[in-house]
């Protein structure tokens, strides 16, 4: 039987919501998939169900394709396992902390590598219980500083995540690979652009880690590609240093009074005015080094101040430099910089901390004082010739060269990544683009299962540490991204396979025979097997009904109005606006053949990227993605 609108729980807005910022949050809301409950939680109503359910109908069928197996775990999580991975701190402010009555710590789920780490530990024992893939479609909580977008970023979120459990790093390549094949038939499937980026594996560890990324100009996340074929996360992107200078001519190094030249501009423009090049041309941003003091938060708590230093002509990407510390970062404070005079704001360059500083302490434990760490950008090679802060008010040196007259404590990969940089492959320049991660897949290696203790015997009778695979699906903010793509001025504009009703039955008029055979077309497709809606509401305006068709964004419309008279209904497309007049009593094939054309095509798209058959079996081969 079909769904009425006249007694369908749905309401839809003629406004966007104050605190919408993005097309796909904004008619998500309005049209009454979802309503807010608090910052980054939302309440699913029918139709958002019924469409969060199609995303994850695609990938439990793309999972079970590839033989694994669903299972489901609580969100309320006891201490003691994330205490073991250390993750209990390492997860920082984003982890939801709460106790029982009783006084014992708990948590909300964020992730849930430990217990399905324990789960298979507390079934298996053999290598011939190996290979097993185990996943589960579950809400989860991370305590956003910002939640936004919607659905994109919140608090409370869907996600699938699948494990893998593995005797030998060949099984789990064999292991990644399937997922990562899985992974392209669903995006696929769904009819959403993607790009695979090589990434960090961060906080979750292992040796590898790749992202899926659906290219959006709302996007958080920014990517680089290549013409050669080249992708990757702007935080994993390598910088390829150029080779040491021969700086034996280069004067030594000279300090000048530069009263006033705070910044880079104000550098560049007092050097070129009081003290030009000998070689004519004139000093621009490349020549100098811009000096960051940040303050690091490290997993364990501690907080470290650092002198990052960085071509003058870049700026410092904080999601890249996180990366690379592995550990969260903040400008550094007056109270942060009060312990090291040397750090003069405006006048601070290399030599004002590093291992040569004469204020620097290393204690027998390691431990530094007296002077911050100095981490230099790749590209500050031993020869390369800078202007930097002296450490001193109005005073820059000039002729400083890396490795005659500085020493730094280390490289760092911090600085923004442009377009036309070189891909660290070679394949060529680099171009940016924005993006919104929407899978995520790594390595995970034996991590978690050394933390809990995870072994089995192998055919020698020998223990053998399991070696993991983690593969994340983020299935709300998959379904926030499809409606980011498809929709138009007026509303959505679902693939039929995503849409919560595949057709939408539309009565224009009030004559009680065009009631009647919406009723019974209705049903007739529902019968059929199509997934219907009907706008039965009698003192509802055509106009109005038309809107909120359109808001809804049902793929296949039938207007049941004037035309009836004749024998006829209107059947309207959403994706391209097309029209045309069917016979009543051809309908229902008509529609029919339209939603299964659309299902083959969705099929049709994953074949084509990656066939079932290559999808279902263990080979090794990588199947490539869109972008190779």
């Amino acid at each position: 039987m079909a769904y009425n609108m006249s007694n369908y729980f749905v309401r839809t807005l003629r406004e966007d919501p104050v605190d919408a910022e993005v097309d796909s949050h904004k008619l998500l809301v309005r049209a009454g998939y979802i309503r807010r409950a608090a910052p980054g939680i939302y309440t699913w109503t029918p139709l958002g169900l019924r469409t969060i359910r199609r995303v994850e109908q695609v990938v439990r069928e793309e999972m079970d394709r590839i033989g694994a197996l669903e299972v489901s775990f609580p969100g309320l999580l006891p201490r003691e396992p994330y205490e073991a991975t250390n993750r209990w701190e390492e997860f920082g402010p984003s982890l939801f902390k709460l106790q029982d009555r009783k006084g014992g710590d708990y948590l909300l789920a964020p992730t849930h590598e430990e217990m399905f780490t324990l789960l298979v530990k507390d079934f298996y024992s053999s290598y011939k219980d190996l290979p097993v893939v185990l996943y589960q479609i579950k809400e989860k909580y991370r305590d956003e500083a910002r939640p936004r977008a919607g659905l994109i970023r919140g608090r409370e979120f869907i996600m699938k995540d699948a494990y893998s459990f593995d005797l030998t790093a060949e099984g789990l390549e064999e292991s990644y690979q399937a997922q990562r094949r899985a992974y392209q038939r669903i995006y696929s499937r769904l009819g959403l652009e993607y790009v695979i980026c090589s990434a960090m594996a961060g906080a979750m560890g292992g040796s590898r880690s790749e992202e899926f990324i659906f290219p959006c100009a709302i996007g958080e996340d920014t990517f680089v590609r290549s013409e050669g074929g080249y992708a990757a996360n702007v935080e994993a992107v390598t910088t390829i240093p150029p080779e040491p200078k021969d700086y034996s001519l280069i004067p030594a190094a000279i300090e000048r009074e530069t009263p006033g030249a705070h910044t880079i501009e104000e550098i560049v423009t007092y050097s070129n005015q009081h003290f030009p090049r000998e070689d004519g041309r004139e000093w621009t941003k490349a020549d100098t080094l811009k000096a960051f003091m940040v303050t690091a938060t490290h997993s364990d708590g501690k907080r470290e101040v650092l002198l990052l230093a960085v071509p003058g002509d870049r700026e410092i990407d904080m999601k890249r430099l996180e990366a690379s510390l592995g550990a969260e970062v903040e400008m550094a404070s007056e109270a942060d910089l009060a312990p090291y005079p040397s750090i003069v704001p405006g006048f601070t360059g290399p030599t004002c901390a590093g291992p040569d500083h004469p204020e620097r302490k290393n204690d027998e434990n390691g431990n530094i004082s007296g002077s911050p760490r100095c981490l230099l950008d790749p590209r500050i090679v031993e020869g390369t010739e800078w202007i930097a802060g002296a450490g001193k008010e109005d005073t820059h040196i000039y002729h400083l060269v890396a490795g005659r007259d500085f020493r730094a404590d280390g490289f760092v990969e911090a600085a923004e990544v442009r377009d036309g940089d070189l891909a660290p492959d070679g394949s060529g320049q680099l171009q940016t683009a924005r993006g919104i991660e929407i899978g995520h897949i790594f390595a995970l290696g034996t991590k978690y299962a050394k933390a809990l203790g995870l072994n089995v015997l192998d055919e020698n009778g020998k223990s053998q540490v399991v070696t993991m695979g983690s593969y994340g699906i983020g299935v709300s903010r998959v379904m926030a991204a499809i409606a980011e793509e498809y929709h138009d001025e007026v509303g959505l504009k679902w693939p039929t396979n995503v849409a919560p009703f595949q057709a939408h039955v539309l009565v224009t008029g009030k004559d009680e025979e065009l009631f009647a055979a919406a009723k019974t077309l209705g049903d007739e497709l529902t019968a059929a097997g199509i997934d219907t809606l009907i706008d039965d509401r009698k003192r509802v305006s055509a106009g109005v009904k038309f809107k909120d068709a359109e808001l809804l964004g049902m793929p296949w419309l039938v207007v049941v109005g004037r035309g009836l008279k004749s024998g006829n209904v209107e059947v309207r497309c959403r994706a391209d606006g097309s029209r045309e007049e069917i016979p009543l009593d051809q309908a229902v094939e008509f529609v029919g053949a339209k939603v299964r054309s659309d299902l083959e095509d969705a099929f049709a798209r994953a074949e084509k990227v990656v066939p079932a058959s290559l999808a279902a079996t263990g080979s090794l081969a990588n199947s490539g993605n869109q972008e190779e």
